[in-house]
């Protein structure tokens, strides 16, 4: 869906400089693909140049059951320990599908009690991500400012969304044979392949959201190849993809609902009405405002939608889009709303998005029938109005999408020796029926569960609670407690709700809930969709 981008979140994606070199690996039912080692050189980034990271490129098979065939190549990123002794390599994803992760590498000094120093932290761009080479793009344009209304009121509106979302598809066909070689499978090879370039016998992940699909697929297929494994927010492996978006529209109508109560509680701050069922009231009005007057001639009802789904997956972005909020309703302040739209959707640059209906368009047959997908949104929107036709039309480009769609892998975590998941249980884009489900299909892992919390991918943000475990699992490989059933294991209480300044509390607290480290933060937010 569409990309993340808190108003906060530092500015610059982490790219870096790198040096090419090869590199490989071999895939369950294909032939042996032979690694080589990846020529690592200095970075461009400056943030991963004060972390010592070193940057270079991994060489992989376009198609792993033809190794000889067409290679493409990896960016990837390290930062190695600094103990004596080296518990192995950390790969780190941040979700989307879509998302940079070259910059990641920083990661391990978020970890409390130096618990990430004895692994080699490692970033990278999955296939056609980022710096990654070829990079996929289709149509750079394809969110651009004031496009036609999301909710399909009119025969006109809907025809005119299923050709922009047709005419999408088909601009992706020029991207060729690499189309057809985007699916989670094919990533989770690549993550063996950089295990064999790094000279390791097994790897430590770290996935966030998407990253944790990408996690249990990699357990799946390389059960053997698992050390330790932290999986935050967590795909449902039943629902991908389809029926997994149709349950976060619910879920994120839900979510904006607790927002806008949260406004109404500063009303004396915001003035936007002192319930929330007001501020959602005036939310929508606004909104149909702008159907008619789009705001600066740019910010139309899409983009309003767009801004404020944020609210839906993060805390810490909550007092800028109430800001921003008011500003415009107040005072006519569109050009806030603007730089909010372009740190979420990065008009002119549609990397992410690209990857994202690649992956998912690919990764499972979506329905073929329009009438399914009408009748389907239609039912939900009457349900769940504030994102479901926006969701719909982000996937319809699986409507028409040039490549071949695969059969997902049965996800099966039996054999993977040790895994700590971790979830908010109001988390909209990964529902907390997710991690019970992967809960239940890797019997050697635990859950840490936050109930009532509404943050997404939340982990090493500052929840002492939650990341004092992940430290002690990353130094240790002790898990919390397992109980009997299908619930947590243990629980923390997730982060408070951001004090708006002026509310009468200290500046302390109103940043509790907007502590998560930037490098994090970027990397998440930035990463695209609802997964």
């Amino acid at each position: 869906m569409n990309k993340l981008c808190s108003a906060v979140a530092v500015a610059g994606v982490l790219t870096a400089g790198l040096v090419a070199a090869p590199s490989a690996s071999a895939s369950p039912g294909g032939a042996e693909f032979t690694p080589v080692p990846i020529a690592w050189g200095d970075c461009s980034s400056s943030r991963l140049q004060k972390a010592g990271a070193q940057c270079g490129y991994l060489e992989v098979p376009l198609d792993y059951d033809n190794p000889t065939g067409a290679k493409i190549s990896l960016a990837v990123s390290r930062v190695q320990h600094t103990t004596p002794q080296s518990q192995g390599v950390m790969l780190v994803n941040p979700g989307g599908p879509g998302g940079s992760g070259l910059g990641l590498s920083v990661l391990g000094r978020d970890v409390p009690g130096h618990a990430g120093d004895s692994y080699d932290w490692i970033g990278f761009d999955p296939r056609g991500v980022g710096a990654s080479k070829p990079s996929l793009s289709c149509d750079p344009g394809y969110f651009g400012y004031n496009r036609p209304n999301y909710v399909p009121s009119t025969p006109q509106l809907e025809q005119t969304w299923l050709a922009r979302s047709k005419g999408y598809a088909g601009a992706c066909a020029k991207n060729g044979a690499l189309l057809s070689h985007m699916k989670t499978t094919d990533v989770a090879r690549d993550m063996d392949s950089l295990r064999k370039a790094l000279g390791q016998r097994q790897i430590n992940y770290y996935g966030f959201s998407y990253g944790t699909y990408l996690g249990q697929v990699y357990a799946t297929l390389f059960p053997e190849r698992v050390r330790r494994m932290v999986l935050d927010s967590n795909v449902d492996p039943r629902k991908v993809w389809y029926q997994a978006n149709l349950d976060q529209d619910v879920a994120f109508d839900r979510n904006i609902k607790i927002y806008f109560d949260w406004i109404a509680k500063y009303d004396d701050v915001y003035h936007l009405g002192g319930t929330g069922a007001a501020v959602e009231q005036l939310w929508y009005s606004e909104q149909r405002k702008l159907n008619h007057q789009p705001a600066g001639g740019v910010i139309g009802p899409d983009e309003w939608s767009d801004i404020f789904l944020q609210a839906g997956y993060y805390r810490f972005g909550w007092e800028d889009l109430a800001k921003a909020f008011s500003g415009w309703v107040h005072n006519g302040d569109w050009k806030t709303l603007k730089a909010l739209y372009d740190d979420t959707n990065s008009p002119g640059d549609d990397n992410g998005f690209a990857v994202y209906a690649a992956v998912q368009c690919t990764d499972v047959q979506w329905p073929v029938s329009w009438n399914k997908w009408r009748a389907d949104n239609w039912r939900t929107y009457f349900r769940a109005p504030f994102e479901t036709w926006g969701n719909a039309w982000y996937n319809a480009p699986c409507l028409n999408w040039p490549a071949a769609a695969g059969k997902p892998v049965e996800i099966n975590g039996a054999k993977v020796s040790s895994a700590l998941l971790i979830d908010e249980e109001l988390d909209a884009a990964t529902p907390f029926e997710g991690s019970l489900e992967v809960r239940k299909r890797f019997p050697n892992s635990s859950l840490i569960a936050e109930p009532g919390g509404t943050t997404h991918a939340d982990s090493l943000s500052g929840d002492a609670c939650v990341d004092d475990q992940v430290a002690d699992y990353l130094a240790t490989g002790k898990l919390p407690a397992r109980k009997p059933g299908n619930g947590p294991d243990t629980t923390c209480a997730p982060l408070p709700d951001p004090v708006p300044a002026g509310a009468g509390q200290t500046a302390t607290a109103a940043k509790a809930a907007s502590a998560q480290p930037l490098e994090l933060r970027h990397a998440l937010v930035s990463a695209v969709s609802r997964h």
